[in-house]
């Protein structure tokens, strides 16, 4: 019976962690499709520019896997870049919330009794 948590991956099983990884044969396939479309736009200078039908070479060599494998890990930051990500957000945000000032009172004007 399972724990109920408000934080389920506190209490996931190894097998429930397992179940959230990227299928490794289409892993292993982004990756080598990346790493020989870096290698032919590196190599080939005809690579380098565009086509009519396709379009732009490296887009379709180098970027397009690269998003395809960065979609497969569910667009996770790399755990330097989320720690200073976190470290920049904090300086950008002030400590204190901002107080509104009081209007200097006009000097000819008086409260009057009721």
């Amino acid at each position: 019976m399972p724990i109920w948590s408000p934080t389920p991956a506190a209490c996931a099983r190894p097998a429930d962690r397992l179940a959230g990884l990227p299928d490794p044969a289409l892993e292993r396939l982004l990756r080598r499709w990346l790493g020989c479309g870096l290698l032919a736009v590196c190599l080939v200078p005809a690579l380098r520019g565009s086509s009519e039908w396709i379009g732009w070479w490296p887009m379709w060599l180098v970027g397009m896997p690269l998003a395809a494998w960065w979609a497969l890990h569910r667009f996770q930051l790399p755990p330097a870049t989320a720690t200073v990500l976190a470290r920049g957000m904090r300086r950008l945000r002030p400590h204190r919330q901002a107080r509104r000032r009081r209007p200097p009172a006009a000097p000819g004007l008086r409260r009057r009794a009721a």
